[in-house]
């Protein structure tokens, strides 16, 4: 399994559309897998049900997928603060779409559907995520200045060989 983690913005589901198009693979997005069970969106999953509730849901389904057919899956921004999320992960190919809040943020700083976009503490999640993110990872692509067609051929490249990744010194580490 491919599975691209990531903050919201960083472009999990364009970029893992077209890496599963590329791979010849089933592309799987977890958010879209839980609305599609709940018949709910997933402000309304976190309004009803409450982050905790949200994130238990939302571990099974990652869980399934991962058990499932090869795909490429793609989590919610938040998925990998949960412990159980994390350990399944292991022994998958963790591509982390690394992206600075700043880029992040103006690429979905409208969107009412992104509960996380109302926490006083942005900064500061971003910041322990970014922790987490790169604890999972098996790879790790910027994004910050690359188009969509880039990042896929640098993720191909680099689930073949990591080292094929640049990594950028301008990139900026969590909270900075």
């Amino acid at each position: 399994m491919i599975v691209l983690v990531g903050f919201m913005g960083a472009g999990k589901t364009t970029v893992g559309r077209a890496l599963a198009a590329r791979l010849g693979r089933a592309f799987v997005d977890s958010d879209h897998v839980i609305e599609q069970g709940l018949g709910l969106s997933i402000a309304d999953i976190f309004e009803g049900y409450g982050e905790a509730g949200f994130r238990e849901i939302e571990a099974r389904v990652i869980r399934e997928q991962l058990a499932g057919p090869e795909a490429v899956l793609a989590l919610g921004g938040g998925a990998i603060t949960t412990d159980s999320v994390r350990e399944a992960l292991d022994g998958h190919d963790v591509v982390l779409l690394d992206i600075a809040l700043e880029d992040a943020l103006s690429r979905v700083g409208g969107d009412p559907g992104r509960p996380m976009l109302h926490r006083p503490d942005l900064a500061q999640v971003f910041a322990a995520r970014a922790d987490l993110y790169r604890s999972v990872a098996t790879l790790r692509v910027p994004v910050a200045g690359r188009s969509i067609n880039e990042l896929v051929e640098l993720v191909a490249a680099g689930l073949e060989d990591a080292s094929a990744v640049p990594l950028d010194p301008e990139t900026p580490d969590a909270g900075e």
